[in-house]
């Protein structure tokens, strides 16, 4: 659907609620999951990422019984607080509509609270404590680090020291970006792999967990009426944007560490490039899909000054938005003088069969005019023309966020008399 067509509230939609719960099968407990618990432990459970995603998710999944009947969930900071404290920073994420505000206090209910350090073992046995408290016999226990990648190393030789389960399985689960750099990243890779098995660990990109992201690939490989066209013979170019309106918030110190690059371009806009440039896998499992993206990021060019602009906002002193009138260097936590990109712009070109020639053009961005995240598929001119040059490119979009839908921009007639066109969006 065109985004001004579709309702911006996507939520409550109880046909897809019973798909994930097909599909996930966790509707239908059967009697030795009563043997069974389950613990979720957020590191990093007072910070930005968490308030954001992680609580409003698992509040979302806990609501819809899409998680095991049980499951408890454990946050852990450096910030002193409590469950009340955390449940009123989450206040503006995580809610009730009406009817489910008793459910709502369920899930605060199944919530603990651990203040700590990421390095103290004193710390971590009081952690592990609270984890242990209501297991049963068989003890599964989760771990997700929504944390900077310059601690990843401490928090996960405290977990393998302190905190694996005796008795279930342990799963460890690293949020992006995965280290700052090429050396980094190999490090972080060669130390998790001396502390957990393949099958414990788990790379996260949030983005990927998007329903229009995921649904690439059903659009590419389940329809025949895009593959003779996905290709250099009928494509001109292809945009993938993300747009936000809103500058660092407060956040700059980390944001400074980082820049729009490693925080959005790198690992959001990179994978659904992959996604929209590979071949087709082998079949739908992880492994198959990422053998495909691995191949097209080997055929990417690489990537020169030239084909890059990066840029830094500043304020708007005519903004009725107190936010809006701040520049990125005028925020308190970012370092004096800092020249780190809020925006930036690439282009990628592939030296394989399919896209030689087609530029794959990549542009991020904070405090920008609108909140926007896309695929743009433009086509080529039609060949031979005989409307007067009346014809604009057919263009197919992939709305991420806000308001997801799929359209196609095509060349209709005008009702009358003549042949004059008009372009219409296709939903």
């Amino acid at each position: 659907m065109p985004p001004h067509s579709r309702s911006p509230n996507c939520e409550g939609n109880p046909q897809g609620i019973k798909l994930l719960r097909d599909s996930l099968k966790t509707c239908n407990i059967s009697s030795s999951s009563l043997l069974v618990s389950h613990v979720f432990v957020v590191f990093g459970a007072s910070g930005d990422l968490a308030w954001k995603k992680i609580y409003p998710t698992l509040w979302a999944l806990f609501r819809d019984r899409l998680i095991p009947q049980g499951t408890r969930v454990v946050g852990y900071a450096r910030s002193k607080m409590t469950v009340s404290q955390l449940r009123e920073n989450c206040a503006g994420t995580v809610k009730a509509k009406k009817g489910e505000e008793d459910l709502l206090d369920q899930f605060w209910a199944a919530n603990k609270y651990v203040a700590g350090s990421y390095h103290d073992t004193a710390d971590f046995d009081l952690l592990v404590r609270e984890i242990a408290a209501e297991e049963k016999p068989c003890a599964n226990r989760l771990f997700y680090l929504a944390l900077p990648p310059s601690v990843f190393k401490q928090i996960t030789s405290m977990i393998k020291a302190c905190c694996m389960s005796p008795t279930g399985w342990t799963r460890v689960i690293v949020e992006k970006p995965f280290g700052k750099d090429s050396t980094s990243s190999a490090d972080l890779s060669c130390h998790l792999r001396e502390l957990f098995s393949e099958e414990q660990l788990y790379r996260i990109d949030h983005y990927l967990g998007k329903e229009m992201v995921q649904n690439v690939i059903s659009l590419r490989f389940g329809n025949m009426i895009f593959g003779p066209t996905w290709n250099r013979d009928s494509i001109a170019n292809v945009k993938i944007t993300f747009k936000e309106p809103f500058g660092t918030k407060g956040r700059g110190g980390y944001f400074d560490e980082f820049g729009i690059i490693r925080d959005v371009m790198q690992n959001h806009l990179v994978q659904l490039f992959c996604l929209t440039a590979m071949e087709k896998p082998v079949s739908t499992s992880p492994d198959d899909i990422r053998d495909e993206k691995v191949k097209v990021l080997k055929a990417i060019s690489s990537l020169t000054l030239p084909s890059c602009v990066l840029g830094q906002y500043c304020g708007d002193p005519d903004s009725e938005d107190p936010d809006a009138r701040l520049g990125y260097l005028e925020d308190p936590t970012v370092p004096e003088g800092s020249s780190c990109p809020t925006f930036a712009a690439a282009v990628l070109k592939i030296n394989n069969e399919r896209w030689d020639g087609v530029p794959f053009m990549l542009k991020c961005g904070k405090a920008l005019n609108e909140r926007k995240a896309e695929v743009r598929i433009q086509y080529k001119d039609v060949p031979g023309d005989i409307f007067n040059g009346g014809t604009v490119r057919n263009e197919l979009v992939i709305r991420v966020q806000p308001n997801e839908s799929v359209y196609v921009k095509v060349m209709t007639k005008t009702p009358g008399m003549s042949f004059n066109l008009q372009e219409t969006e296709l939903d």
